[in-house]
C-alpha cells in the first residue's frame, strides 16, 4: 500500500523509536548553491544519509535537460548504499520549500519503492521541534532495493504538448518566468502554449505565518487547483525548468486528492530546459488567456 506523501515530524519522531524505522535521505539542495553537504556536514537527523540532487537524482545534464533522470542502474547502486530496502519506509526531507524532497519523493516512486515520505515542513520544522539533529555521518548496512524504472508516469515534448492541449498541463515556475518577462537559466522565455501557471512556491505556508515552510491543508490545494480548473477526471501532468520543483506539483495534486496512486500525475521530466533548446517548438508569452 502507497504510503501518504507527507509525515509530520512527531510523527517520524515516533517512528524512528520503532523496531524497524524509516530509512532518512537528507536532500537539501538549492539551484544557485552553495551546496546541500555543507549544511548535512553540520547537522542532521540522526541517520540520515546526504543524497546529492544534481549528480546523484540526475544524470549530467545534455540533450534531455539540465535534470535528466537519473540511470536506474546507477541510481539503484546509489539507493542501496543509503540503506534503502524493499520493504522499508523512506522518508526525505529538504531544508526549503519541500521541491527538492518532492524530486526524491518522485523518482523513488518512479523506480518503484511505494513506501516513500516527504517530512513536513523538513529541517527546519524538526529543529523548531527541538528534536535531535547530529554531525556524525552514518555507515548504513546495504540495502535491498532493486530499481524498477517507469512505475510513475512520464511525458516527453510531444507528450506535454498533447497534454496542454487535451488535458492540463501545469507550469511549475514563477509567473514572470511563465509570463517569458525573466528567463535567467534556459535558452528561451515563455511557456508550453496551453499551460497553466501553477507556482510551487504556493504550496506551502509562508514565512511570518503559522506552520511556516509546511504543505498547506489537502483542501486549501484542492481549492488551489480547481480555481484553476484541474478537476474531474481530465488528465494532469506538470513541468518547470528542469523537472525538479514540478515534483512538488505532483505531490501536491497527490496530497489535495486530485491525482492519486492508482492514477497518478504526469511529469514532463525535460521540462523547459529541454522543451526551449528546439527552436521548432513553439513558445507562448503573457498571462493565461482569460
Amino acid at each position: 500500500m502507497t504510503m501518504h506523501p507527507l509525515l509530520s515530524v512527531s510523527a517520524l519522531g515516533v517512528r524512528l523509536q520503532q523496531e524497524s524505522p524509516p530509512t532518512l535521505l537528507d536532500v537539501r539542495w538549492r539551484l544557485m548553491g552553495p551546496p546541500g553537504r555543507q549544511d548535512y556536514e553540520q547537522g542532521h537527523l540522526p541517520g540520515a544519509v546526504f543524497v546529492d540532487l544534481d549528480s546523484e537524482l540526475a544524470s549530467p545534464p545534455g540533450a534531455e535537460g539540465r535534470h535528466p533522470l537519473p540511470d536506474p542502474t546507477r541510481l539503484g547502486e546509489l539507493l542501496r548504499a543509503a540503506g534503502v530496502d524493499r520493504d522499508r519506509s523512506v522518508v526525505v526531507y529538504d531544508d526549503g520549500d519541500g521541491s527538492a524532497a518532492a524530486r526524491a519523493w518522485w523518482l523513488l516512486r518512479w523506480a518503484g519503492h511505494e513506501q516513500v515520505s516527504v517530512l513536513d515542513g523538513g529541517y527546519a520544522a524538526w529543529v523548531a521541534a527541538d528534536l535531535p539533529v547530529t554531525a556524525v555521518e552514518p555507515r548504513p548496512s546495504p540495502g535491498s532495493f532493486r530499481v524498477r524504472p517507469g512505475c510513475m508516469p512520464v511525458l516527453d515534448a510531444q507528450g506535454a504538448a498533447r497534454l496542454a492541449r487535451e488535458g492540463y498541463l501545469l507550469d511549475a515556475r514563477a509567473p514572470e518566468r511563465y509570463r517569458g518577462e525573466h528567463e535567467p537559466v534556459d535558452a528561451r522565455a515563455g511557456h508550453v502554449p496551453g499551460a497553466i501557471n501553477a507556482p510551487f512556491t504556493d504550496h506551502v505556508v509562508p514565512s511570518g505565518q503559522e506552520s511556516a515552510g509546511q504543505w498547506r491543508s489537502p483542501a486549501e490545494l484542492a481549492e488551489r487547483f480547481a480555481r484553476m480548473g484541474v478537476e474531474g477526471t481530465a488528465p494532469v501532468g506538470a513541468y518547470c525548468g528542469s523537472g525538479v520543483t514540478a515534483c512538488s506539483v505532483l505531490l501536491a495534486l497527490e496530497h489535495a486528492g486530485v491525482s492519486t496512486p492508482d492514477h497518478p500525475a504526469m511529469l514532463y521530466a525535460g521540462s523547459w530546459s529541454h522543451w526551449s533548446r528546439d527552436p521548432e517548438r513553439p513558445v507562448a508569452t503573457g498571462p493565461e488567456p482569460g
